[in-house]
């Protein structure tokens, strides 16, 4: 008897772009704000290093330019990352993380 796997059509190629974007949440949904939440409960657990960028890849600034919609950060908190030691991002957690109604 034929595997009726193997007998399916192949399906259509999907392109990259397509794969991609259905994988990026949309900024302020319930899967961008779990995103989040994971990364936080891993920035404040002191055994992971380096602390965790809160990037989730919604990559978008509001309407005045002042935060992203994905992780809350400013564009000085944004540029500085790179730089900071781990206290100094724990505090930028800590600030974005208010600022998306998330403090506990």
């Amino acid at each position: 008897m034929a595997d009726p796997l193997l007998a399916a059509p192949p399906a259509e190629p999907v392109s990259p772009v397509s794969t991609a974007h259905r994988l990026i949440p949309e900024a302020h949904s319930p899967e961008a704000r779990a995103l989040l939440a994971d990364r936080a409960r891993m920035a404040f657990d002191r055994c992971t290093v380096p602390v965790p960028s809160p990037c989730i890849s919604v990559c978008r600034m509001n309407e005045d330019r002042s935060l992203c919609q994905g992780c809350f950060r400013s564009l000085d908190e944004i540029r500085i990352w790179s730089r900071s030691d781990a206290q100094e991002r724990r505090a930028i957690w800590t600030r974005l993380l208010a600022r998306a109604g998330m403090a506990e």
